[in-house]
Parts: structure tokens; sequence; C-alpha cells
């Protein structure tokens, strides 16, 4: 099957949990990865701390996060891994792609993240409409970079 984008890595990985300090004393303090930014939206129902292990293209994003209301919705706690990032090399078409297939996308369409990249994320959930789905895992697929591009690029180039 021919896709016109393509995945190029994983771009971040978020955590929820009822208390964004717990998390923090794990990730930060004990595995020793480093606060970089924060994300606070009513919206969005979250509080994050934006941290990062790796450099470069090759650094992964891991987001603390925690409810700004345990008993609202989308609730950022109720799974402990909520979801996983992709690099995408051309978002637009790829979601165009997918959904071409059947593939299922959150309400919210392509939006700026709180990373400040373009973001869109997969259901978890296939409806009649379009079947597939994450199958339980929230999928959020991140436009890269023109820096992370080449050097996704540059990698695989050196590997063949």
């Amino acid at each position: 099957m021919t896709r016109p984008f393509q995945v190029l890595g994983v771009q971040q990985i978020a955590i929820g949990g009822l208390d964004k300090l717990k998390l923090h004393k794990l990730w930060v303090e004990m595995l020793g990865l480093s606060v970089t930014g924060t994300f606070r939206s009513e919206r969005e129902n979250v509080d994050e701390d934006i941290c990062a292990m790796g450099s470069g293209p090759f650094k992964v994003e891991v987001d603390l996060m925690q409810p700004l209301d345990a008993e609202k919705k989308p609730a950022v706690h109720a799974t402990p891994l909520n979801h996983i990032g992709l690099w995408i090399d051309d978002l637009p078409q790829a979601v165009e792609w997918l959904t071409a297939q059947g593939v299922r996308f959150a309400p919210g369409g392509i939006r700026r993240g709180a990373a400040g990249f373009d973001i869109c994320f997969l259901h978890p959930k296939g409806n009649e409409e379009f079947p597939i789905s994450g199958e339980g895992v929230l999928i959020e697929l991140v436009q890269a970079p023109p820096e992370v591009v080449k050097a996704f690029q540059a990698l695989a180039a050196s590997a063949s």
C-alpha cells in the first residue's frame, strides 16, 4: 500500500494522573527528564508539564498531565498512558489520506498543540462510518518541523 506521508518516529508520550507532582517526582526527579515548558487549557481540561529526553530531532517529549477538573472531560487522567504522539512529515496529506481509508479522527481537526506544532488525534474507537481507530489508544499525529524531516531522511539514507 502506497501512502503519501511517512511516520518519522515518536514525538511524544503523554502520561496522565490526578496529581502531576507525583508524576514529576518519578519522571523529573528520579529519571532525570528536564521540564521544557508548561501548558494549561480549560478547553482541553489539562494542566501539564512538558518534559524532554534525548536531543535534536531525536528528542522525545513526555507530557505529565493532570485534569483541571477531575469531573470534566476530556479526562486526561483516566488512562494513565493518555496518548502517544508520532512525527508525521506531511500532516494535512496524512489526514486526508487516512480519512479516505476509513480512519476515525477525534473532533477538533488539525490545530496548534501545546508544544507549538500542528496536531490532530486519531480516535481510540471506530464507528460505522470510520471503522479504523487507535483500538483503545489515542494517537496524536504531529507535523514534524523541516529540521526533523531532514534528520530522519538523512538517517534513512545512511541506513540504506
